[in-house]
């Protein structure tokens, strides 16, 4: 039995595999007061790796971020090993070798016969099964995930995976040691994709079918969700720096351990891309051109409308009073009017026709059925206080006078306005309330809790808040509506609804708890 609690500093660190993560993970380690040994079958890739750490060290001191003799006390506690027996003395063995079942299982059942029985063995993978992993070795209650983000030293999370037989104290002693190395760990169980892969895949899966319905080019669809979602980067920026041979193979990898399950289905799309070469910055093009000729695509913006002398806003909370708010300091006489039925929860009133937030149906088809012919639908923002761009439609059947209004309007505020083609539930909204869909089911399965799928998803992608707690800010049953409507208009089982969603929508208690 391990004991639980983080690894004493005089604790040996082992860390197999010299590449960029490898190397990574045993700076962190060193950094943290630990004696490393780095090893890789290629010959020298060890001594080379340790000396590009090294030389990491004397440039942060350098820069003021630690001191001189930190740096080289650090230094001096990373050495290769020549061979694996080297690291017989470890206390913890991280394996970062290729992503690749059969190697890392044999990597393993050679190191159990080298290290103590008490020796724990993690393994950085990204997405495999840490129980299939350890699934025949001798102790396979020490073997443990220990999933760092690229780059380990800048990153701060790390996801500690038990598979089937790890033993909680395992966990727990990689828990604490991850804390005390600097890092936020999270727990999370052995299942496709942990929690930041699985819960990732619809911020690329809904940007993909967006593109694939034409409903605007990438650059647009990037700026719109850095702008209004305030997210870091773009789907499709992202997915050319990951590389999509990278993202590609992660979503294959986890539509095929869940036997196909229609809510992880890869892109055709992407596989196109792929299957030309086109693999993003690595290779020059990907969604988008990186030539040094190459000019940085614009996002497509609506000309200048002239602004309007005075709305009319039904309803007094929700979106739609924000953005009034906004659209009164430009100088807009804003009217209040009696609540509208069809838009319980606000909406703005423009030269007879309405502008209202998007609520998972195409604005045709809800035009339709509350008998509005002009209508124009604007996506949701992470805080529509200080987004600088939007993106709406209309439906089919909407006057130019009505629309031109609408953009004015928007304009006014000091919002860029990107428009879409009439798809269902916009961009932001459809995105957002699919990583929700998404984290709910992993909380509801077990695989983790909801205060670690949130942190998980702000540290380890940089998103500007946890979906569950963006949920609640939102509101649980507003998004309920826009996944049953998404269900409706697409007919698939890749929009059905997290059971805990429709539980928390009748108790009403929030997700993020």
């Amino acid at each position: 039995m391990v004991a639980s609690g983080a690894l004493l500093k005089d604790a040996i660190v082992a860390v197999i595999g010299a590449g960029a993560m490898g190397a990574g993970i045993a700076q962190v380690a060193a950094q943290a007061g630990h004696s490393v040994l780095l090893f890789d079958t290629r010959l020298g890739a060890a001594d080379e790796a340790c000396r590009t750490i090294s030389a990491t060290f004397d440039a942060l001191a350098a820069k003021g971020k630690i001191s001189a003799e930190a740096a080289r006390s650090a230094s001096r506690r990373i050495a290769a090993a020549s061979v694996l027996p080297d690291c017989a003395s470890a206390r913890l063995v991280i394996e970062a070798i290729v992503e690749d079942l059969a190697a890392k299982r044999a990597l393993l059942r050679e190191l159990e016969v080298i290290v103590t029985p008490e020796t724990i063995l993690a393994s950085n993978t990204s997405s495999l099964s840490i129980t299939a992993l350890a699934a025949g070795l001798q102790h396979p209650q020490r073997v443990v995930g220990m999933h760092f983000f690229n780059p380990a030293p800048v990153l701060p999370l790390v996801e500690v995976v038990s598979g089937l037989a790890t033993d909680r104290a395992v966990a727990e002693t990689v828990y604490a040691s991850a804390a005390a190395w600097g890092k936020l760990p999270v727990h999370a169980s052995s299942t496709p994709g942990f929690i930041v892969n699985r819960c990732a895949r619809p911020f690329y899966g809904e940007a993909l079918r967006l593109l694939s319905e034409r409903a605007a080019d990438p650059a647009t669809l990037d700026a719109v969700m850095r702008e209004a979602g305030s997210f870091r980067m773009g789907p499709f920026e992202l997915m050319d720096l990951i590389g999509l041979d990278v993202n590609f193979a992660v979503t294959r990898s986890v539509w095929d351990a869940y036997f196909h399950d229609p809510r992880y289905t890869p892109s055709v799309l992407q596989q196109e891309l792929v299957a030309a070469g086109f693999l993003g910055r690595k290779s020059g093009r990907g969604f988008f051109s990186y030539g040094a000729d190459a000019a940085k695509p614009k996002p497509s913006t609506q000309p200048p409308h002239p602004r309007p002398s005075m709305i009319r806003v039904c309803g007094d909370r929700g979106p739609a009073a924000a953005l009034a708010r906004r659209i009164a300091a430009s100088g807009v006489v804003v009217e209040r009017v009696q609540a509208n039925g069809a838009f319980a929860d606000g909406a703005i009133s423009i030269d007879g026709g309405w502008l209202a937030l998007t609520d998972g149906r195409t604005a045709t088809s809800r035009g339709e059925a509350i008998g509005e012919r002009d209508l124009v639908l604007f996506d949701l923002a992470c805080d529509y206080a200080t987004c600088t761009r939007l993106a709406v439609t209309r439906a089919d059947t909407c006057n130019e006078r009505t629309w031109h209004v609408a953009l004015g309007a928007l304009q006014a505020a000091g919002i860029a306005v990107s428009a879409l083609d009439d798809v269902a539930g916009l961009a932001v909204m459809r995105t957002v309330a699919m990583l929700v869909n998404e984290a709910a089911d992993a909380v509801t399965q077990g695989i983790a809790t909801a205060s670690d799928v949130d942190l998980a998803m702000q540290k380890g992608v940089n998103y500007p808040i946890g979906p569950l707690a963006w949920a609640d800010r939102i509101g649980v049953a507003r998004l309920r509506d826009v996944i049953a409507h998404l269900a409706a208009h697409y007919g698939e089982d890749r929009y059905r609804m997290s059971p805990l969603i429709v539980r928390r929508c009748v108790t009403g208690q929030p997700l993020a708890n």
